[in-house]
This record gives C-alpha cells, sequence and structure tokens, in this order.
C-alpha cells in the first residue's frame, strides 16, 4: 500500500471535560521505527487507541494504511496495550497461537510461528507452561510475541520495556530491530529516553497532550545548545572571563563537587564555535583551567527541555489521560 501506515490529523479528545490529547497531528512513515516520548500522564496511551480506532476522536481523524480504522486494516496490525493482560490458565505457545488465529493465520501455520519466536527469543521451555507459572519478564515477552506473531506490517507498542529487567529490555531491542530489517513500521510509547535513542529514526515527542516536537533524532538533539564542561580553580569566575570574549558560562548546579575539586562550568556554544574555542578562550583569559571536555548532547537533555513544564504525574490527572 502507498499510504503511510499510520496518520493522526488535528486530534483531540477530552474525558469528563479533562483535555487529554489537543490537536495532535504526526505520521509514522513506512519503515519507520517511530518512538512516541512523553512524561506519565502526556496522553500517549489515549493517542493510540484513537490511532487504533479503541476510542473516537472528539475531533481530527487517525487512518491506517489510508483509511479510517477497520477490521481488514487493523489484522495488519500487531498491539501491545500498556495495560498486560493474558489468560493465566493458557500456555504460553497457547496464547500466541490464540492471538495469531484472531489475526487471521491457520493453526498449523500459528503453531509453527509460535514455535519458532519461543525458540528464537529464548522461551522454548516455556512454551506448554501456563502464564500463571511465568516470570513478569516472560509473560510479558510472551505478550509481545503474540502481538507480532502474525508478521504485521505495523506494529504499536505502549510502554513495552515498563517491568522489564536490563537483560529482557536488551531482549526486546534486539526483537523491535529483527521486525524492523523484516520490513515492520514500529511507533512505540515510552518516557525512557535510553531505549528511543539507540532504536527509533524518528521522534514524537508530546507533553500536555500538545505536540512539542516531530522529527529525527540528529533534529532532536540539534534542539538543545552545545555546551563545552569547564573545570577551574575554586574562586574563579569563568562566567565573568568569559563574558567580554563572546561566550556565556554557567555554573554546574546540579552536582555537588567535593571542596578543592575547583568548579565546574558549563559554557555555551554559539554557531560557528567549537569546544576548542571555549577552551581557547578560557586559557586567553587566564582561567586556571583543571579539567575540560565537550559536552554530549543526549536525548534526555532535549526531552526535559521540551516538557520541562509538565506538572509531576500526580496532578496530570489519572484514568484515561494517559
Amino acid at each position: 500500500m502507498a499510504d503511510e501506515p499510520l496518520v493522526l490529523e488535528h486530534v483531540s479528545k477530552s474525558f469528563g471535560g479533562r483535555l487529554a490529547v489537543r490537536g495532535l497531528s504526526f505520521t509514522a512513515p513506512r519503515g519507520a521505527i517511530v518512538g512516541f516520548l512523553g512524561p506519565n500522564g502526556a496522553g500517549k496511551s489515549t493517542s493510540l487507541r484513537i490511532a487504533l480506532g479503541v476510542l473516537a476522536p472528539d475531533t481530527g481523524e487517525a487512518r491506517l494504511f489510508g483509511a479510517a480504522p477497520r477490521i481488514d486494516a487493523l489484522r495488519q496490525v500487531g498491539f501491545l496495550p500498556e495495560e498486560r493482560g493474558l489468560y493465566r490458565r493458557m500456555t504460553a505457545l497457547g496464547t500466541i497461537v490464540y492471538f495469531s488465529r484472531l489475526k487471521g493465520l491457520d493453526l498449523a501455520t500459528a503453531t509453527k510461528r509460535g514455535r519458532e519466536l519461543l525458540e528464537a527469543h529464548g522461551l522454548r521451555d516455556a512454551a506448554n507452561k501456563t502464564i500463571s507459572k511465568l516470570s513478569k519478564g516472560m509473560a510479558q515477552k510472551t505478550q509481545i510475541l503474540a502481538a507480532i506473531a502474525h508478521d504485521p506490517q505495523l506494529i504499536i507498542l505502549d510502554e513495552p520495556f515498563s517491568g522489564l529487567d536490563p537483560v529482557n529490555q536488551q531482549g526486546l531491542e534486539k526483537l523491535i530491530t529483527d521486525a524492523h530489517k523484516a520490513g515492520a513500521t514500529i511507533v512505540f510509547s515510552t518516557h525512557v529516553m535510553e531505549h528511543a535513542e539507540r532504536l527509533c529514526d524518528r521522534l514524537v515527542v508530546i507533553a500536555k497532550g500538545e505536540k512539542r516536537f516531530e522529527g529525527s533524532v540528529p533534529e532532536a538533539l540539534s534542539l538543545v545548545p552545545r555546551r563545552a564542561l569547564v573545570t577551574t580553580a575554586d574562586g574563579y569566575d569563568l562566567a565573568a572571563a568569559l563574558a567580554g570574549r563572546g561566550f556565556a558560562a554557567s555554573e554546574d548546579t546540579a552536582e555537588t563537587v567535593e571542596e578543592g575539586a575547583g568548579r565546574r562550568w558549563h559554557v555555551d556554544l554559539a554557531a560557528g564555535r567549537d569546544a576548542q574555542d571555549a577552551l581557547r578562550a578560557a586559557i586567553d583569559a587566564g582561567a586556571p583551567v583543571m579539567a575540560f571536555a565537550p559536552e554530549t548532547v543526549r536525548l534526555r537533555d532535549v526531552f526535559v527541555s521540551l516538557a520541562a513544564d509538565m506538572p509531576p504525574p500526580e496532578a496530570a490527572g489519572s484514568g484515561e489521560i494517559r
């Protein structure tokens, strides 16, 4: 199909007079891994439910493969909801087979596919164990496998890393990249930036139900000013020394520095200036430089800058506003 797998256009949704999503538009391009990022309470889950037709928007529209969500399109979608839900008396293999058949696979194909997936992801010995006897991580992995067993064109994962230990998180990252290599378009929501930074081609950042950013990871990283980290001897005012030399410096108050270890400064780098220019200016000013390093911009810095005005999760509301 020529149409993009997922499009939201000017979508808004309220619950009991409380606005969960406001005028949200974004696209999941074919073949991309899209990170749908936002703090708790930002409206991520509500947006994904609208995308799948589980919820109807108050205004705007959602499109799957070029049309409103419908049964034939949904069969090409694999979905992991935020609220995990499996039948506890069903086996791991039975779970995958059951959900695969709901998506249109015949029994033989679904069983073969289920065994292959369990084997590939270290769950062969769990195939005939009931969900109730699996660890939380194994049960969650089983549900993820059930969501992708029918080889969907579009995979939507709502907070897939939640509750997984580092080993299982690494396994899930591999599962996502393998599905992507096989041709799937993937959208996953998260508030853990490390996963998004490693996996995503594109990002959509929302806060208070509104889109704050949509674009590539490099474009997102370019939103945060480049800086250098300079440590000077105690008592030296690097900000004053650099003020007349074209650089702005601010003391790092986020980390506690032991007495005698110097003062740490963030030096902003204007367009066309690099970290070495900042170091040269500090030395020319006579600064007693003890340490110097260019700062690496991380996606977490971008996320904080875009969503800095979000209230804490308790104040963001509960219920459907997620």
